[in-house]
């Protein structure tokens, strides 16, 4: 599954873009309040060349665009928009032009730390204000930015409209790229998943007050394996209209997946953005059009469905059709026209009268990819030729190798003919085909095979008729964790050169299809999953278009893919395996000091593993409260004693629960805490080993758990949490312990060693000896006996120590972004404010400062020990339920079971 998301996928197949000048970053001189307070942050304005020697004054003239970069994003990503921009400005001698500006975020790491994501939003609401000043007293001034937003960049822009003090007129247009808007790809601290929360509230609750805002959102489909796609889809809502999403594969003139970092350069997609840019522009202000409506049919027109025509917003409703060309009538239902240096324009007329009792459809397509008009619906003729018609290139779209129009004859019933124009073509060579069909006879139903048919059986149909278009219904094919291979062969009659076939996988309920060129004849596989599964008041079904050549047959077989549906699985549910690992651990430790009650022994970490961590004993309560919290009355109790959701519950709400996926996720869970349990006792016995080469150890000796010295460290170690990092505080008392542990093991092995040399020695001046020999003996058995107990206690203490060394690496992990953060924003504030973890921080110190220069001896007298064996297994199932979707919560869990075993040490 891993190996699915990360190397299987397509290739790029995007182009680069480059500067043909270089690139310059003006930096904007800010406000001295806001530079103060804001001293991480900056703003630049891009520029190239001459243009850029231009703007030195900032006397700028243009339309304002603001890009904001995402986590651990450069301000420098702008400069492939920029760049176009200024090119396509040049094409039209500046008569339009766009100044991009670009905030620097100092490349901060917000997608894992959301400490920052409130003061970044309100530093962007200042570079606003310090943009539309640039402009005043200008002749065609902006009243507004437009924006685009790359990750993280992209739900700043969003937090925008929660400011109070912002006017929501400031921004008309918002594109997004690859930015997860539903929710955190890694929801490590309370701050950024309160910030989704407020983001998304205010985008539903005042969604009214949003219409004016148009917003696309662009994701990179299954190339971008950081942010997967259904996490950038906008939410739903029906009152608002003005919001766009699409994924990259289905973007015309780009039809390509891009990864998270591409989707920022990938030439095709960026010349989509611009286009639209271009097209949104109102020639009386000169700047971005005000009309909504508008402003949504552009981006429907560049980033839907493109009818290979230049945009018009209002094109006209009928036209004449002029030009001395010669008028063809053609009566077949099938026809065919390739052309080359034709000298003489025509028109073929199709009369409909003859075809409407026959054919419910008319499908036509042509190989000539330029924005002319070419096909018409007549609306007044006599009997040689049309005299006014209604343009029906609008009703065509755009595929990679031609276009084509579908019409449904019962849609048009005031059109006599359908007439195709062929202008005079010089050095061009291109070919035209038109035919009339039942929809029945061309659509054709495949049912999916089942999820756990494991690929073993396939589903598999032939299409023998010579249509031009088939439409191959994908019955029950709505959930994410399906994944299917569909494999196209293609057979033709002959061996004559033809035009490529087209691949299309439509899904209705989103813009995420995907399109793929195939030569002819041709073995094409086809992978098959989806972003978004159906939702549930919708019924349409997921098709795969085939374009096809009029006399070739096409065998299409299906089957379940295995491999795709484990890589679901890791795509959707990846961000919550730490939680996984975790609650194995703890289940082990559980086991741990069960057996110590039992034989006075600490088990093995690897063997009380495979003993203790068993799904069956966590997973069916967590499912029995999801089932129960369908009923009202449950949910009521549920709800009375202040309990959060079970985060099951709202992950199958979003569709993205998979069946048994929880227990394959256990079971890799336990995989990853067998192996790193492994690696970290292979690490300790190789770092023991060095440290047995170079350092005599002392001999360990009993000691008071709490004493002046350590209760100094405790207080420093707070004093630091609290003054500098939490995360800091937690890493250097971990550090310790794992030196002390180290310590522990080294002075045992060689404690060991001294006592079995000891023995040796005794044994030996025995045979000389034999005086005294019973006195001898007496004294050899005690020290032998102390020697063992003391050796057998020493080994337990650092079981249990491993295990819970292994339970902090993983808190260490989750707190160790805002760790990062710190470190990285150390020259401007040496304290976190705020810190997700200083509170708790305080705790892991107090705790792991005890633990450490504990022992299990103390542990088995106490009272408290079956109590402490106990809590593991509810904390486990807690976990899972409260913490997939928040993973600080995962520490909180540990820190309370790790207390009782402080708590057993002293009581």
């Amino acid at each position: 599954g891993v190996r699915d998301v990360l190397f299987l996928y397509e290739e790029n197949r995007c182009s680069m873009t480059y500067m043909y000048e270089y690139p310059e970053y003006l930096k904007i001189k800010l406000p001295k309040k806001t530079a103060k307070r804001y001293p991480a942050y900056e703003l630049y304005l891009y520029g190239e060349g001459n243009y850029a020697e231009e703007n030195k004054n900032l006397l700028l003239t243009g339309i304002p665009v603001l890009f904001l970069p995402g986590n651990a994003g450069s301000y420098k990503q702008v400069r492939s928009l920029g760049s176009i921009a200024l090119r396509k400005a040049e094409d039209v001698d500046f008569k339009y032009h766009f100044n991009f500006f670009s905030v620097n975020f100092n490349e901060e790491l917000v997608a894992l730390y959301g400490g920052s994501l409130q003061q970044q939003t309100k530093f962007v609401h200042e570079c606003i204000k310090v943009i539309l000043k640039l402009y005043r007293d200008r002749e065609f001034a902006p009243t507004s930015v437009a924006i685009v937003g790359h990750s993280m960049g992209g739900l700043v822009a969003r937090a925008l409209l929660t400011l109070k003090n912002f006017k929501p007129e400031l921004i008309n247009l918002l594109i997004t790229q690859a930015t997860p808007h539903v929710a955190p790809v890694m929801p490590l601290d309370k701050y950024l998943t309160d910030f989704y929360t407020a983001v998304n509230n205010h985008w539903i609750l005042k969604a009214q007050d949003l219409r004016n805002l148009t917003t696309l959102s662009v994701a990179g489909g299954f190339r971008d394996y950081q942010v997967r796609s259904g996490l950038a889809f906008l939410p739903r809502l029906s009152q608002h209209d003005s919001a766009l999403s699409v994924v990259s594969s289905a973007v015309p003139r780009a039809w390509a997946s891009t990864d998270h970092l591409s989707i920022v350069w990938c030439k095709e997609l960026i010349l989509a953005t611009i286009r639209a840019f271009f097209d949104l522009i109102d020639e009386n202000t000169r700047q971005i059009t005000e009309d909504p409506k508008k402003r949504m049919s552009v981006l429907n027109h560049h980033f839907v469905r493109h009818p290979a025509k230049i945009f018009e917003e209002n094109p006209e409703a009928f036209t004449e059709l002029t030009g001395a060309f010669m008028w063809i009538t053609v009566k077949a239902s099938k026809w065919t026209y390739s052309l080359y240096n034709d000298s003489d324009g025509k028109y073929f007329t199709f009369p409909l009268a003859s075809h409407r009792k026959s054919y419910s459809h008319v499908y036509c397509e042509n190989s000539m990819l330029d924005t002319s008009s070419w096909i018409y619906g007549c609306v007044n003729s006599n009997s040689s030729m049309c005299l006014e018609a209604t343009d029906l290139s609008w009703r065509a779209e755009l595929l990679p190798t031609t276009k084509v129009v579908i019409l449904k004859l019962q849609d048009y019933p005031s059109l006599s003919h359908i007439v195709i124009q062929v202008p005079p073509t010089v050095g061009n060579k291109y070919t035209l085909d038109c035919e009339f069909f039942k929809e029945d006879s061309r659509t054709v139903q495949l049912p999916v095979t089942h999820l756990f048919s494991f690929g073993l059986s396939s589903s598999k149909i032939l299409l023998n008729s010579t249509g031009l278009l088939y439409n191959v219904q994908l019955q029950h094919f709505n959930q994410i964790y399906q994944a299917f291979k569909i494999y196209i062969e293609s057979h033709c009659q002959s061996l004559k050169e033809r035009k490529p076939s087209v691949y299309r996988l439509h899904i209705p309920w989103s813009h995420e299809d995907s399109i793929i060129v195939a030569k002819v004849p041709s073995f094409t596989e086809i992978s098959a999953k989806l972003h978004i599964a159906q939702p549930e008041n919708d019924s349409r079904i997921p098709e795969l278009n085939i374009y096809s050549s009029s006399d070739c047959q096409y065998e299409v077989i299906l089957k379940t893919s295995l491999l795709q549906v484990l890589g679901q699985i890791i795509r959707f549910h990846a961000g919550s395996l730490p939680v996984y690992i975790v609650s194995n651990i703890l289940l082990t430790y559980g086991g741990q000091l069960s057996t110590l009650i039992s034989t006075g022994q600490c088990s093995d970490f690897s063997l009380e593993l495979v003993r203790t961590a068993k799904p069956y004993k966590v997973e069916p309560l967590i499912s029995i409260v999801v089932f129960l919290q369908g009923f009202n009355w449950f949910r009521e109790i549920w709800q009375s004693l202040s309990l959060p959701e079970v985060d099951a519950a709202v992950l199958s709400s979003r569709d993205a629960w998979f069946p048994l996926v929880s227990l394959i996720l256990f079971l890799f869970g336990t995989g990853i805490a067998y192996w790193s349990g492994v690696f970290f006792s292979t690490s300790l016995r190789l770092f023991s080993s060095l440290w047995l080469t170079l350092i005599r150890p002392t001999v360990p000796q009993k000691d008071k758990l709490i004493t002046p010295r350590r209760l100094c460290g405790v207080l420093s170690l707070a004093l630091v949490s609290w003054m500098t990092c939490g995360a800091f505080a937690v890493f250097i008392v971990y550090l310790q312990y794992l030196f002390k542990s180290v310590h522990v093991f080294v002075a045992s092995v060689f404690y060991f060693q001294d006592s079995d040399h000891s023995k040796e020695t005794s044994q030996n001046s025995s045979i000389h000896t034999v005086k005294n020999q019973s006195s001898m003996d007496s004294i050899s058995e005690a020290t032998q006996s102390l020697s063992n107990s003391t050796i057998a206690e020493a080994v337990n203490s650092l079981k249990m120590h491993v295990t819970i060394l292994n339970l902090f690496t993983w808190i260490v992990l989750l707190n160790l972004p805002s760790l990062i953060y710190w470190l990285k924003n150390l020259r401007y504030n040496v304290r976190l404010d705020p810190d997700p973890c200083r509170s708790t921080a305080i705790i892991i110190v107090c705790i792991l400062e005890i633990l450490m220069n504990s022992s299990t001896s103390e542990v088995k007298s106490s009272k408290l020990l079956k109590i402490a064996a106990k809590v593991p297994l509810p904390l486990s199932v807690a976990m899972l339920a409260f913490g997939r979707m928040h993973l600080y919560k995962v520490p909180h869990f540990v820190i309370f079971s790790l207390l009782l075993h402080v708590l057993c040490c002293i009581v």
